[in-house]
């Protein structure tokens, strides 16, 4: 089910979505949902990440920086 959503863009933002949907064929909306759906999909997966780190270092997971210094040769 769709909704409607409006928000304001800058006039750059707003001419370049434009040129964009012309040069692809695609309606302004079409592109506009893809870059939040894009956008959405990037940053759930970086805070993932991020809690899951939180969680390694929790419970303990974690490798001293000597252990990489030895492991990667680093002087």
């Amino acid at each position: 089910m769709a909704e409607q959503f409006s928000l304001r863009l800058s006039t750059d933002t707003k001419d370049r979505l434009q040129k964009l949907a012309e040069a692809t064929g695609r309606t302004k909306s079409f592109l506009a949902q893809e870059a939040i759906e894009r956008y959405l999909d990037i940053e759930a997966w970086q805070i993932t990440a991020i809690q899951d780190g939180i969680k390694d270092v929790d419970d303990g997971k974690t490798v001293s920086f000597s252990d990489i210094k030895n492991e990667w040769s680093i002087q």
